[in-house]
């Protein structure tokens, strides 16, 4: 757990999950043994509610929630309440450190007291879900104005945050298997101290300039301060920020990125692209901050990072947006009052960055569908999505930065900063149920350039990887 800091985002161990969930028909097995239906077949009473939408439709039902600990779930724990209040539905949170969090909730959906809502990682994890059976489509749940407010709005929502939980139906039309509630992208922190001290106060604007002045600060700094944070272990977690410096260096007239390939195939599996200009640039650029950080700068996970950067160890600190409250936290962060907040330094023209998001799903086994499809929907609607998003930093609702509720409560650099950085965010996810191999690759890529190995040759050996992989 990180000191000094709230538990925030960001399942960057979550992965490791995926080598225990075992063969397709493994899982096939187990859910029919656990009475655990698929999407398509447990949408049936919720599309056939009828009447008026009600709030209190479900009144006296009682709901198991499993949620990492999060700032996310602190927020959602403080408005309980007024959910049950209004709704009549009681609610059993279930709240587990994230070390433990998704072993836990991926043995808890495959049985048949599997909890009604949980919280996903909107990326291959809420794709091996999906192809799992284990996710309930809320699309119909949506489209039924007998269970969804007229003021939820979806649309505003931008679409770039729900695709990576959108996916194909049999009909040809798309179908929704969850709902973001806190968003990052990459941003960067900087030291205003250390900035003023080193290099007269001026903050890069460019890339090459943020690498040349974290060299700067590392050697002037003489083992007491460093120029440049980020994420260097080998886990394919920390592959979303590298992603974002990737679209940095990615030109407006430049190849298209879809979901879901992403940045590094081109339009299918076996059409790697890792030798692109662009990639390697991006995947250099991090790299050449990994080589600009502290000693173990190749065992830094965020927690580790965190506080480095809390105990103004560091000038530079580029990660997840979702970061910037804790570091203004006064009774745990040194730094509180010195921290400035920018996007990314400029890379390629048309550049921009990347988002990560946290979501809500509803388990197939769920005995309460439409209970849990309202409190989806009472947590993830404009106002709940502000009323969080303060204790998150990272509201997913275009309408919820605008709001008092989230504003009002953080610091205005970082929430100008945000703001600006989403208008340019593109989802750093891979959908696809065995990506952890192909993330690797990317991560190993990486690191070595980082202990100083030429960049075209590494890229050549990693797209010869992915080409293997994909036979």
């Amino acid at each position: 757990m990180l000191k000094g800091l709230p538990q925030i985002n960001s399942r960057r161990n979550s992965r490791r999950w995926i080598r225990a969930l075992g063969l397709a028909t493994a899982t096939a097995l187990l859910l029919t043994a656990c009475g655990a239906g698929t999407g398509s077949k447990s949408t049936a009473t919720g599309a056939d509610a009828t009447g008026s939408f009600d709030w209190k439709k479900y009144s006296g039902t009682s709901l198991t929630v499993m949620m990492d600990e999060h700032p996310w779930t602190t927020g959602m724990k403080a408005n309980l309440d007024a959910f049950t209040k209004a709704t009549g539905i009681k609610v059993d949170v279930q709240a587990y450190g994230e070390d433990i969090y998704f072993d836990k909730m991926n043995q808890a959906i495959r049985t048949a007291t599997s909890p009604d809502v949980f919280m996903t990682g909107l990326d291959f994890t809420v794709a091996t879900q999906k192809d799992a059976g284990l996710l309930e489509s809320l699309t119909p749940y949506i489209n039924n104005p007998s269970l969804t407010s007229p003021d939820y709005n979806l649309a505003d929502f931008p679409s770039g945050v729900l695709a990576p939980a959108q996916f194909p139906a049999a009909s040809g039309a798309t179908e929704l298997y969850g709902i973001p509630i806190s968003t990052e992208c990459y941003i960067l922190f900087y030291n205003k101290d250390l900035v003023a001290k080193y290099l007269g106060g001026k903050v890069p604007t460019t890339m090459p300039e943020l690498i040349a002045d974290a060299q700067l600060i590392t050697k002037a700094g003489k083992g007491e301060v460093f120029g440049s944070l980020v994420r260097g272990v080998r886990a394919s977690g920390i592959v979303d920020t590298p992603t974002g410096m990737v679209f940095n260096e990615w030109p407006s007239t430049a190849g298209t990125i879809s979901l879901p390939y992403n940045v590094w195939f081109d339009g299918a599996w076996n059409k790697p692209r890792l030798t692109e200009p662009a990639i390697a640039k991006g995947l250099n650029d991090y790299a050449s901050l990994i080589a600009a950080g502290p000693p173990n700068r190749f065992s830094l996970d965020w927690p580790d990072a965190n506080t480095l950067f809390t105990q103004g160890k560091a000038a530079f600190y580029v990660d997840a947006s979702v970061f910037g409250p804790g570091f203004e936290d006064k009774a745990k962060s040194t730094i509180a009052g010195k921290v400035g907040y920018t996007p990314l330094p400029t890379g390629a023209v048309g550049g921009g960055t990347g988002l990560w998001s946290w979501g809500l799903g509803i388990a197939s086994a769920s005995k309460h569908k439409e209970a849990a499809w309202l409190f989806t929907q009472w947590f993830t609607n404009s106002q709940s999505t502000a009323t969080i998003g303060a204790f998150t930093g990272g509201p997913p609702r275009q309408s919820a930065a605008d709001l008092p509720a989230f504003n009002s409560k953080l610091n205005i650099d970082y929430v100008n900063t945000v703001k600006a950085a989403m208008s340019t965010a593109r989802p750093t996810a891979v959908i696809k149920s065995d990506a952890e191999p192909i993330l690797l690759v990317i991560v190993d890529a990486v690191i070595a350039m980082a202990n100083g190995k030429n960049p075209t040759q590494v890229m050549k050996d990693s797209q010869a990887k992915l080409q293997a992989l994909a036979k």
